[in-house]
């Protein structure tokens, strides 16, 4: 959905939206949205500057970084972004960024679009290292098992190529 901040009269503008899984496009081959989404918050419009603040819920399926398991996990993110005209932002090249600045950015034409804000806070959000558990034993090198569910003993007939010639010496 976007929202064309032109037509915005009042100073506080609240929204509650779902969107479709589809329009969010997280381009990630690790996470994916299967079912909607639901965003809502309040707009406050100010002379320079718009402030979003608000929340997006819903689930998440995150493949674990260690058995490449996919779990389903609840999205619960709250957000405060401020957006200004390009007229409004510094243009420089050599202007010094405050940590403040992190979370301004720039809106084209008087329209945020709903989806694309829901996008880019689940990338912000997704941790970089997801486990299924704590205790996650991985896959089998050799087999490729998964070695939470199954005891492959793979590692235990493998003996490593550089000791193979040891195993012929007789004592």
């Amino acid at each position: 959905m976007i929202i064309d901040l032109f037509q915005i009269e009042q100073a506080n503008y609240e929204f509650d939206n779902l969107i479709q899984p589809e329009n969010i496009g997280l381009d990630d081959e690790a996470a994916r949205i299967e079912l909607l989404v639901k965003i809502s918050g309040v707009i406050k419009k100010g002379i320079a500057q718009v402030d979003l603040s608000g929340r997006i819920e819903g689930e998440i399926e995150i493949d674990c970084m260690r058995c490449l398991r996919p779990v389903k996990t609840p999205l619960n993110i709250q957000f405060k972004v401020v957006y200004v005209a390009p007229e409004n932002y510094t243009g420089e090249r050599e202007a010094e960024i405050g940590t403040d600045d992190l979370d301004i950015a720039i809106y084209d034409d008087e329209k945020l679009d709903l989806a694309e804000i829901a996008r880019e806070q689940i990338l912000l959000n997704l941790p970089t290292r997801f486990l299924c558990r704590e205790d996650c034993s991985g896959l089998c090198q050799v087999c490729g098992a998964n070695k939470n569910f199954t005891d492959c003993n793979c590692e235990e007939k493998q003996i490593d190529p550089r000791w193979s010639s040891l195993k012929d010496l007789q004592f």
